[in-house]
């Protein structure tokens, strides 16, 4: 593996595997070129994984090669000059040897074994032009690989012998796969240009750059560092750059550790990765690493902020550091930063207690920030203090009045660990606030932990309850997995009106969540909305009317613009105004069910913009959601399909909200993107609502699975995924079809499986609710459904009717992804009767083309390439006697068979799958007692003829 990537307990394998996570694209860049026969420089820093990428992509193309030839260099070897020229050849020399001009074998002889005098100086052009004979006569045989690992290291003799043979190779099936460490930007990376112009003029050159945060927590898990606290992943992330070799060094560091890092402490920096970054130190003054440790201590370090610290030559040393590579500067201000963030890291780890102490002290004085005093005199100083525990409590409403909820949460901590256990407020009692924050800010993990610290001593009611309330925020949509905690709570709540208000409010998202009991739910938000108001807790009780509203919504309760109104009364909380489960985000979920998309964006834009500047983490996820959400309606695909990928990112990135956004993403990507993604994620979305528990969104789940099947063509499949949401919105109580927006998925499904009853059957009940509540859209999609049930049925006239109106509606209303779906339903069905349908296609590729819904716009493309098919010859009959004994749809396609129509014609005139066309010509053809098409149109002609 040479000097890149040390290999962690697992075996080499193992590191191949989990080492390859993130490459995914450079991999594919490089296995490409490889597979032009063209060559390969990776570059990157060290630990990037360079060895780990070459190694793979030298065993796929290995067993291609006639030859392998390697090599991997060790700086400690550098000095021994064809060292790796011997590793390279010294396994094919006598393979090659008689096709060698004598004066060349003898040098290339000499410089490998070491028998002779051969020099460069000496022997140079001998030398040169035997290495690119031998690889020329290789490949003479067949393909040969040569695979050279940190060329940095290689001996000067190697790497001019072996760059002037790179340089001649031509067309000669040689390909070069080459790794080099490089530390800085290419255009100033002077190895890297260095090797680049040795290498064959048409290497693809590729540099390998750090995972990022996702990509290092799953990289942890595969090495068996799971169960980290996402926080404290983020810090690995963050102190590792993304250097996959450093994020496992540092997780094996506090796997090791016996107590995980107090809050404002850094990781623990295993020696290993001390010696690795700071072996630069060596060169400074003492004065100058104490420098670079005031640094490594501050935030944002600048000049001005150390000299304030006490040291006096801040510029001329830093200065120093810079030439080192060990800072750098801002080119836009006077901050100072580490090259590298585990620099930093490593040596401020590497100062003893005291000292680290001594710096904090003088960084208490000379920041500027409030929030940064306060940190820097909690971590200099040692026991309870109140004051010190009172300045931090302070900064920390500070943080978050700025919009730091995870700045408040460590600055909480901080302040309980310096509180007395006599004081007032006590230790507990910070932890707790601290916990909720960490809970604002999207640390389910640190606030759960914090919560348990204290339920295991706390005694205070308010406390306890206060912190069973934080578990249960921390379990998120698997509220089931805390079923336990209701109890306990409503214990320790007693009498109070104010505890009980938040475990009932609890009580009403599980009833929702658990039980899918939206009439449950709504009860217990009621309640909860009245214990609040007699104990005038005005948050509590705007978040429990909010949480009614939103099950009023969804159940279509004739109280839920009541509640909305009443939700929004003032006075309100600003926390509450701009919370995922407040009543801006009830009545956003009003406006969406009532069309009122204008108002929607713009309500879902200021609600994100708010949360994102209270860093409300879980709010931020939930916002950017229902925006996508909104610009989907609004058939603004590939707007749609950027948001929900935001969301998405944000989730897991977050761990919150995983399901509902890989929901929303299998939507978006149905819609405007990759259909089989959109499969793929509405998986991953039922998936986990099952496994949460969550009834809430397993509906919904579900129906995008329906809706990515309809899409892909498997309606059968579609069919069965919308029975279930049917199932399970009846037995919660919803009723409202704006909330999904699956039942004309389900009934044009339907129609295209030839059960075109129970389609008109699903349009009544639904129309019904949607007559009732006012939902225009829906009505219209409605429509569009119940024109092809006509159209099944042999009502052409009709059908087109009624759909060139579903098409005109939906337009007004402002679905244009929707408005597209009925021009296309009208566009073929009219290409299904004589004459030129082409116009009909071109409108609904038009409007798929203005909504960028791609997956639907190909399958508009396929349906007019079909039309362009040369037509079968039309052999018209009347259908004999024996076809009265099939069922209706297997009439009307055996009639279609008779005149002529193609399975794709047929598919288009009854508004069904191509699929479902072949299985009824298929129960035909076992009815009739016939093999083919072809038998039907013969036993037409016969009974005609009879």
């Amino acid at each position: 593996m040479g000097g890149d990537v040390q290999e962690p307990a697992g075996g080499p394998s193992d590191l191949v595997t989990d080492l390859l996570i993130g490459r995914e694209e450079p991999c594919g860049s490089a296995r490409e070129q490889l597979d032009r026969g063209g060559s390969v420089l990776l570059h990157g820093p060290a630990g990037i994984g360079k060895s780990t990428v070459l190694r793979a992509l030298a065993a796929e193309h290995a067993r291609d090669a006639r030859a392998v030839l390697r090599c991997s260099a060790t700086e400690t070897e550098s000095h021994l000059p064809f060292l790796a020229l011997a590793d390279l050849l010294g396994t094919v020399l006598d393979d090659v040897a008689d096709a060698l001009p004598a004066a060349q074998r003898t040098a290339l002889e000499s410089a490998l074994t070491g028998r002779g005098e051969s020099t460069l100086q000496r022997d140079g052009l001998a030398l040169r032009l035997a290495v690119l004979a031998t690889l020329r006569a290789l490949a003479a045989e067949g393909p040969v690989l040569v695979v050279a690992d940190d060329l940095q290291w290689l001996d000067p003799a190697s790497a001019e012998l072996l760059g002037f043979a790179a340089r001649r190779l031509g067309d000669t099936r040689v390909r070069l796969l080459c790794a080099v460490r490089t530390e800085g930007p290419e255009s100033r990376d002077a190895e890297y240009h260095r090797h680049l112009r040795a290498s064959p003029p048409d290497t693809l050159a590729v540099r390998l750059g750090p995972l990022n945060r996702a990509q290092v927590s799953a990289l942890l898990d595969r090495r068996g560092y799971t169960g980290l606290p996402r926080s404290t992943v983020r810090d690995i992330h963050r102190t590792s750059g993304g250097n996959p070799l450093f994020a496992l060094e540092l997780g094996r560091a506090l796997a090791e550790s016996p107590a995980a890092p107090r809050p404002g402490e850094p990781l623990p920096v295993p020696t290993s990765l001390r010696d690795l970054v700071l072996s630069r130190l060596d060169m400074l003054s003492e004065e100058t690493r104490r420098t670079l440790l005031v640094a490594s201590a501050g935030a944002r370090p600048t000049p001005a902020l150390l000299r304030a610290a006490g040291r006096e030559q801040a510029e001329a040393e830093t200065a120093r550091a810079v030439e080192l590579g060990l800072l750098t500067t801002d080119p836009e201000g006077p901050t100072l930063r580490f090259a590298h963030p585990l620099i930093s890291a490593a040596l401020y780890a590497e100062a003893p207690a005291p000292e680290r102490r001594a710096v904090h002290a003088a960084l208490s004085t000379a920041a500027s920030d409030p929030i940064e005093r306060a940190r820097h005199l909690a971590l200099a100083t040692t026991g309870t203090d109140p004051g010190v525990a009172a300045r931090l409590a302070g900064a920390a409403a500070l943080a978050r009045d700025r919009g730091a909820p995870a700045v408040a949460a460590a600055l909480g901590l901080l302040a309980a660990r310096h509180t007395p256990a006599d004081g007032g407020p006590g230790p507990d009692g910070r932890r707790v606030v601290a916990a909720e924050d960490a809970i604002l800010a999207g640390e389910a993990d640190l606030a759960r932990d914090i919560a348990r610290e204290v339920l295991a001593r706390s005694t205070a009611p308010g406390e306890r309850v206060r912190a069973w309330m934080v578990v249960i925020e921390a379990a998120g949509q698997a509220i089931g997995e805390v079923d336990a905690v209701f109890p306990q709570a409503l214990a320790d709540a007693g009498e109070d009106p104010r505890l009980l208000a938040l475990v009932h409010y609890q009580l009403a998202w599980r009833g929702l969540v658990v039980q899918g009991d939206f009439a449950q739910g709504r009860d217990e938000a009621a309640h909860a909305a009245e214990l609040a108001a007699r104990a005038r807790d005005r948050r509590t009780e705007l978040m429990a009317l909010a949480l009614r509203a939103q099950a009023e919504t969804l159940m279509g309760h004739p109280d839920a613009p009541e509640t909305i109104r009443r939700a929004l009364q003032e006075p309100q909380d600003p926390w509450v105004a701009c919370h995922h489960n407040g009543a801006r985000s009830a009545r956003f979920r009003w406006l969406v069910m009532g069309d009122r998309l204008a108002e929607a964006r713009s309500a879902a834009t200021d609600l994100l913009r708010e949360a994102r500047r209270r860093g409300m983490a879980e709010s931020e996820v939930h916002f950017v959601r229902l925006l996508a959400e909104t610009e989907l309606h609004s058939g603004h695909c590939a707007r749609a399909l950027e948001l929900a990928r935001e969301s998405l990112t944000l989730a897991r990135d977050a761990g919150i909200g995983e399901g509902a956004g890989a929901m929303q993403a299998a939507l978006a990507e149905a819609a405007g993107g990759d259909v089989d993604r959109a499969l793929v994620l509405a998986g991953e979305a039922v998936r986990r609502a099952e496994e949460d528990g969550d009834a809430v969104y397993l509906s919904r789940a579900v129906a995008a699975l329906g809706h990515a099947r309809l899409v892909a063509g498997d309606d059968a499949a579609a069919v069965r995924a919308f029975r279930r949401v049917q199932a399970l919105e009846a037995g919660a109580g919803i009723t409202d079809p704006a909330r999904g927006r699956w039942q004309g998925d389900l009934a044009e499904a339907l129609v295209r499986t030839g059960e075109p009853a129970e389609a008109q059957e699903v349009i009544d009940v639904t129309r019904a609710h949607a007559l009732r509540l006012g939902r225009s859209a829906v009505l219209a999609v409605l429509d569009r459904a119940e024109a092809q049930v006509r159209a099944a049925r042999g009502r052409h006239g009709a059908a087109v009717t009624e759909l060139a109106a579903a098409r005109d509606r939906l337009g007004a209303l402002g679905y244009g992804l929707e408005e597209a779906r009925a021009a296309f339903a009208l566009a073929r069905l009219r290409a299904a009767e004589p004459g030129p349908g082409q116009e009909a296609y071109e409108e609904a590729a038009r409007l798929f083309r203005r909504c960028r819904a791609l997956p639907w716009l190909r399958q508009v493309e396929a349906a007019v390439a079909d039309r362009a098919a040369p037509p079968t010859a039309p052999a018209k009959a009347p259908a004999p006697a024996c076809l009265t004994e099939l069922a209706a749809m297997e009439r009307q396609v055996a009639g279609l068979v008779m005149e002529g129509a193609t399975n794709r014609e047929i598919a288009a005139r009854l508004f069904i799958s191509v699929k479902t066309v072949e299985a009824t010509l298929t129960r035909v053809y076992r009815k009739l007692g016939i093999r083919s098409r072809v038998d039907i149109v013969r036993l037409a002609a016969t009974r005609q003829h009879d």
